[in-house]
């Protein structure tokens, strides 16, 4: 493994020269310049000293962890479409029962809606990318259009509906489809 570029890309993300992390782990200018070109290994004592001085330890140092995914496009999307309700619902965040949110872009056609979803825990909020919305909440009903937003807490049956058909972003927490 080599740890020299390792080193280095952690040093400069922490803002230092080569010269202040030789200092700070009383080696080298030179030393520390060999070991990022990977051209001699530092001892583990030695390593030791220069990963506590960049703030870091062995163990996160040489755990392989990977990053997960950070962008979606299409192509990672999972689609779901309800012809009876007149919906698509699509996951814009693939494996999103994974996290604390789970946002969808959810396309309703004109008289579509979504099922009616019982009281949960949470919060959900949605955002109108074109079209109108009824947002229903119990017995209440509220009007969201297009550019407008919703924020609510489901604490009772609610559920979406367009008479005139809508697209919008749907974010609920915890995750409820």
């Amino acid at each position: 493994m080599e740890i020299g570029e390792k080193i280095r890309r952690i040093r400069i993300e922490r803002g230092l020269t080569q010269e202040e992390l030789a200092d700070r782990a009383e080696l080298s200018k030179g030393f520390i310049s060999q070991i990022e070109r990977d051209l001699t290994s530092p001892s583990i004592a030695t390593l030791e000293d220069i990963l506590t001085c960049l703030g870091t330890d062995c163990g996160e140092f040489f755990a392989n962890r990977t990053r997960p995914q950070v962008v979606f496009s299409a192509e990672d999307y999972f689609l779901k479409e309800d012809s009876a309700r007149k919906s698509r619902i699509e996951w814009i965040v693939p494996n999103a029962q994974r996290n604390e949110m789970e946002p969808i872009r959810l396309t309703l056609k004109k008289g579509g809606s979504t099922i009616p979803d019982n009281p949960h825990e949470g919060e959900e909020f949605g955002y109108v990318i074109s079209g109108s919305v009824e947002v229903h909440i119990g017995k209440e009903k509220y009007a969201v259009g297009e550019g407008e937003s919703f924020y609510l807490y489901p604490d009772e049956e609610h559920y979406i509906s367009s008479p005139a058909g809508a697209e919008l972003i749907w974010v609920s927490t915890p995750p409820s489809f």
